[in-house]
């Protein structure tokens, strides 16, 4: 796929579904009122909010800078996406997403959110679990193996993972 295409097609793809999960959803369930709260729990949820949406615009990018496609499923990636933040954990896109929701939660003061962000992450973890494993594994067989048994799906590794 073409670095253009692949570059407006995840344009397109962040705003339709990380826009609706994170943003759309998330805004239905608040309308983003603040509640009472907290303050230093308020800044912690947006330090939390600007951190995740560095981490979801890197990923984002990775995978047109270096896979050449999209992460949408009707457009994916000709090479597997192992650089950047990926060298740490193989799913930095949905902790970005489920981090966006719990900064919400906290900035404005609504648990709503919270059960909200469980049901998200139980989605992600099947559908990574159902879908996404199976069909790397088929695409990129042993590299995929190989990265999967070094690289944790859900939490950090502390250094980079290196495939030399």
């Amino acid at each position: 796929m073409q670095t253009k295409k692949a570059a407006w097609g995840s344009v397109a793809f962040f705003v339709i579904a990380p826009g609706g999960v994170a943003g759309l959803v998330p805004w239905l369930l608040t309308r983003w009122r603040f509640e009472p709260f907290w303050p230093p729990l308020r800044v912690a949820g947006a330090v939390l909010l600007v951190a995740a949406l560095v981490v979801l615009i890197s990923a984002f990018a990775r995978f047109v800078s270096e896979g050449f496609g999209t992460p949408a499923p009707v457009a994916p990636p000709d090479r597997l996406v192992v650089g950047g933040l990926y060298r740490y954990v193989r799913n930095p896109m949905y902790l970005a997403v489920l981090s966006l929701i719990l900064g919400q939660a906290l900035l404005f003061g609504q648990w709503i959110l919270l059960p909200y962000t469980a049901a998200v992450a139980l989605a992600f973890a099947s559908m990574v679990r159902w879908h996404e494993e199976p069909v790397l594994l088929r695409d990129f067989g042993t590299q995929y193996e190989r990265y999967r048994a070094a690289v944790p799906g859900w939490w950090p590794r502390l250094r980079p993972w290196s495939a030399d």
